[in-house]
């Protein structure tokens, strides 16, 4: 459905992403890679986008590399520089979609869902967040700069992101006014991946079909009502 295509940095290097064009004048989501990297269920998520009628673009944080072992998707995510990949891979990618016209949203899956949240607080451009059970250290998060309505979706028996945490980031999006709601499922990490199943499931992850086709109707409710 979609193709591969180049975008500039504000830096001016050029990244490769995975387009799914839903055609002119429609509003774009960037999408961002949990930690397997630019695989093909992200690509799906694009896909889905772009069938919902959002133009979506996902930038290969990972330069080409992606993998099914958890291990060397480890390997590959400490090599990430997040602040980097935020401000430029994903800002890039948000003005790449912000030239076409319209409003641009942001949403990330675990590695992503943090990559969401800094993206919020360092792009200007963006419009609109979803964030998918992930965020990142608080400390490097400035809620104050988070300007845009946001929406999550939570695990509460995430093995990855403890509840706890979400607890400490959701007191600190309130503090600094951030028009924020959060949503929380009885389900494990990775809950709307469904290639988080069988054989491909480890240890912490598991995909759950109902909480994921809830999570993703508000997700299309959000961005309908943000971006169209």
């Amino acid at each position: 459905m979609g193709s591969t295509i180049q975008f500039q940095r504000p830096d001016g290097q050029s990244v490769n992403g995975y387009l799914a064009d839903a055609g002119a004048g429609t509003p774009g989501v960037v999408v961002i890679q949990e930690w397997w990297g630019l695989n093909d269920q992200i690509r799906g998520v694009a896909d889905r986008l772009a069938a919902a009628g959002f133009t979506a673009l996902v930038p290969d944080l990972y330069r080409g590399k992606s993998t099914v072992e958890a291990e060397e998707a480890h390997h590959l995510m400490t090599g990430l520089n997040f602040g980097d990949a935020a401000t430029q891979d994903v800002r890039g990618a948000v003005q790449h979609l912000k030239a076409r016209g319209g409003k641009v949203g942001v949403t990330g899956f675990c590695m992503g869902g943090a990559l969401t949240l800094l993206a919020l607080a360092n792009v200007p451009e963006a419009d609109a967040g979803v964030v998918w059970y992930g965020l990142p250290p608080l400390e490097y998060i400035d809620a104050t700069q988070i300007k845009v309505p946001l929406i999550a979706h939570w695990a509460t028996q995430d093995g990855a992101f403890p509840i706890a945490s979400v607890d400490a980031l959701e007191e600190k999006l309130k503090a600094a006014g951030t028009a924020y709601t959060g949503h929380r499922y009885l389900a494990h990490h990775a809950f709307a991946n469904e290639t988080a199943q069988g054989r491909n499931r480890i240890a912490i992850t598991q995909y759950d079909a109902a909480w994921a086709q809830l999570a993703w109707d508000r997700s299309f409710a959000f961005l309908g009502r943000q971006l169209g």
